[in-house]
């Protein structure tokens, strides 16, 4: 039977017999010139690589896109990190003044009408075995100005209290300069101004000697405090001895208010007992109070604005999640010749969509670096200016990382999708 042969360079490579042609696979892998190319499978690394690159051909829009991620980040990583500061210095504060500070006010009486504390109120509170130290304080009807030639209306809002020599060590103030009134001093114009009160008076220093005027008369300021936290209202007030006060003011002068000090385990059992005590003909109209309650609650509003801020941050890491998705979407209508050619010379469709979800994830993590670093410094900024204790938890820092990582993955899959559903003929058409 008649055969033929198929000759191939010169050589004769099969030889077959006539009949009908025989289909045969067809090779389709990309060929040289010495036979079918071996094409390689793209690494990490190489994916790493390319989504890199891509990154790099528009700084502009990748900044722009990777802004949104950032802010979010930004408000993670600051908002915790000033909430724990803010935490932390709150806590150093109430470990510094303690919680076993009470204050005893007169409340209101029967008709409405404002209460007054007996006399011997302060005599009495020291009596409870559990008081450590009691003082109390008198509201003194005067005014207070920075030399005669002020009117006697400019009064600053400055008042004027009478103090027991006990008060500084009971709130446990501390004197910023001059020092505490004394037995001696107490009984001449001597003056210790608050913080706030030496503040608007424009008194910074009281080298030379400085008078102030109270009432008709005036006092010389022999020391300032520094700020009370547990006793806010000493900061806008000028302090007087009692012996003096009766000089300036010709009305009684009863307790406005007893600064109780007690034992720390017997805060709650002291404080049932010093309203009776005070006044015990009528215990109703005493009101017994714990600073250190207030600042509690304001660190519960702090949470609560805590709390706020994250929700913020969350629509702006959202926000930043669906820039990154268009932008990535836009970048595959722009690419679609790249895909074409690499598709043509053998890139698998994996390949494809792990490059353009390589580069989603690496824009979406660019921002959260971005993030978290302006996080930080934005904790160690304002911290440092409120002279707070420095806290960074890393929570949060490890937390925002980790959201921007898993916003990237999921934003970038359908632009992956996309990208790797593009057939390479009509890349090329298109293009």
């Amino acid at each position: 039977m008649p055969g033929a042969a198929v000759v191939r360079r010169g050589d004769v490579v099969t030889r077959t017999e006539v009949g009908p042609p025989v289909a045969r696979p067809r090779d389709r892998r990309p060929h040289g010139p010495d036979g079918p190319t071996v094409v390689r499978r793209m690494s990490a690394g190489d994916r790493l690589r390319l989504g890199a690159r891509g990154l790099t051909v528009r700084k502009g829009r990748t900044a722009l896109s990777a802004l949104g991620v950032a802010i979010g980040i930004t408000a993670l990583v600051g908002v915790l990190g000033l909430s724990e500061s803010s935490r932390a210095d709150l806590q150093a504060q109430l470990d510094a003044l303690g919680t076993n500070l009470l204050t005893v006010a007169p409340g209101q009486g029967v008709l409405g009408d404002d209460a007054t504390l007996p006399d011997e109120s302060v005599a009495m509170i020291a009596r409870i075995p559990t008081v450590e130290s009691a003082a109390a304080v008198r509201k003194v009807d005067a005014t207070v100005r920075r030399n005669d030639l002020v009117p006697t209306s400019e009064t600053s809002g400055i008042g004027v209290v009478a103090a027991d020599l006990d008060l500084l060590r009971t709130v446990a103030a501390t004197l910023r300069e001059g020092r505490w009134l004394d037995d001696a001093t107490s009984r001449y114009p001597a003056v210790v101004l608050g913080s706030t009160a030496a503040r608007r008076l424009a008194i910074g220093s009281l080298d030379g000697g400085v008078d102030v005027w109270i009432g008709s008369r005036p006092f010389t300021v022999v020391g300032i405090l520094d700020p009370v936290v547990l006793a806010s209202e000493l900061n806008e007030a000028a302090i007087i001895g009692t012996t003096v006060a009766d000089a300036v003011s010709d009305e009684d002068l009863p307790p406005s208010g007893v600064y109780v000090r007690v034992d720390p385990d017997e805060v709650v059992a002291t404080r049932a007992l010093l309203g009776r005590t005070a006044n015990p003909a009528a215990p109703d109209e005493v009101q017994v109070s714990r600073p250190s309650d207030a600042l509690a609650a304001q660190d519960a509003a702090t949470r609560s604005f805590t709390l706020l801020a994250l929700g913020l941050g969350g629509v702006a890491l959202l926000v930043g999640g669906v820039g990154i998705a268009n932008v990535m979407v836009v970048s595959v209508l722009e690419r679609r010749r790249e895909i074409g050619v690499r598709r043509a010379l053998g890139a698998t469709r994996g390949s494809i969509g792990g490059q353009f979800l390589v580069e989603s994830v690496l824009l979406s993590l660019l921002g959260g670096v971005a993030g978290a670093l302006l996080g930080v410094a934005l904790t160690w900024g304002y911290a440092t200016a409120q002279g707070w204790a420095i806290v960074v938890p890393w929570r949060p820092v490890v937390a925002g990382l980790a959201c921007s990582l898993v916003i990237g993955s999921l934003v970038g899959l359908y632009p992956a999708m996309r990208a790797a559903r593009v057939p390479p003929t009509e890349a090329l058409r298109t293009a």
